[in-house]
């Protein structure tokens, strides 16, 4: 038996041909050349680096101090997300069109309008710019440390959990809050009350997602000077230290495979 013509080969064919045609122009930009990394001379520089990387350093002391800047890792990641929250909750109420009393009857008022509009581009301006430029910003502010790795991340992440909060708010099941601020409940009623059961979970699912990425996040910002794994990490491949660089690649590894393990348990115990 013949088997049955697939009804929608021709449109695939089509965008897949399309999308070939606009990523070679990409490929071309960007001097995409794979061949590169197989030429002889690349696989003998390649060979020598990674050579300079064995054996690991496992030394007590030296993982003593692994150890410390490890925990300053994850402690910069966990201030800097909740700085990011402080930031990112009233932001987000003031954004958030279903909690806008004006909007009730329609239309909302002038005046809220363009308030929402001013914390939207806030939280536009706060997360364009990378949590790398904010660190090497706070770095010549408050000098070398986990300081200017906390402000870097609170600042970027602030921005991004204002955004997709308000997304969160505003595409789920508005009835409930429209209700209760129709029947005189304050915006904070209704956002308790009404709204927050109904996202508790996404909400915090989303927030313990970019809790793992500012643990990974953490580590690049310590190659600016913003401490941490990170700043660890840079100084011993500046003294030309491969085991002391691999021994910490690998407790990085661990690091965020444990974070990504919590991360993972605690969205499946909320779903």
């Amino acid at each position: 038996m013949t088997p049955p013509r697939d009804p929608a080969w021709q449109g695939r064919v089509f965008w897949s041909v399309a999308a070939l045609l606009l990523l070679w122009p990409l490929v071309v930009a960007t001097e995409f050349r794979p061949a590169v990394l197989f030429d002889p001379d690349s696989l003998r520089v390649t060979g020598r680096f990674l050579a300079g990387f064995l054996p690991p350093k496992l030394e007590p002391a030296f993982l003593a101090e692994v150890a410390r800047e490890t925990w300053r890792t994850v402690a910069i990641a966990t201030v800097g997300m909740t700085l990011a929250l402080l930031l990112a909750v009233p932001l987000t109420l003031v954004s958030t069109r279903v909690l806008s009393l004006s909007a009730l009857s329609g239309r909302m008022a002038r005046g809220p309008f363009w308030l929402r509009q001013g914390v939207r581009a806030l939280l536009i301006v706060l997360r364009s710019i990378p949590e790398l430029v904010w660190a090497l910003v706070f770095v010549r502010v408050v000098g070398l440390g986990p300081t200017a790795g906390v402000l870097a991340i609170a600042l970027t992440y602030g921005g991004m959990l204002g955004k997709v909060y308000g997304e969160i708010l505003e595409s789920g099941e508005t009835h409930a809050t429209e209700t209760l601020l129709r029947n005189g409940s304050s915006r904070l009623q209704a956002f308790f009350f009404g709204l927050l059961p109904q996202n508790a979970a996404e909400l915090t699912s989303y927030t313990v997602y970019r809790w793992e990425c500012a643990i990974r996040s953490s580590v690049v910002l310590g190659f600016v000077g913003a401490g941490g794994l990170g700043q660890q990490m840079d100084n011993s491949m500046k003294m030309f230290n491969g085991g002391e660089v691999l021994t910490m690649l690998a407790v990085f590894v661990a690091l965020v495979a444990l974070a990504d393990r919590v991360s993972t348990g605690l969205r499946r115990s909320l779903g």
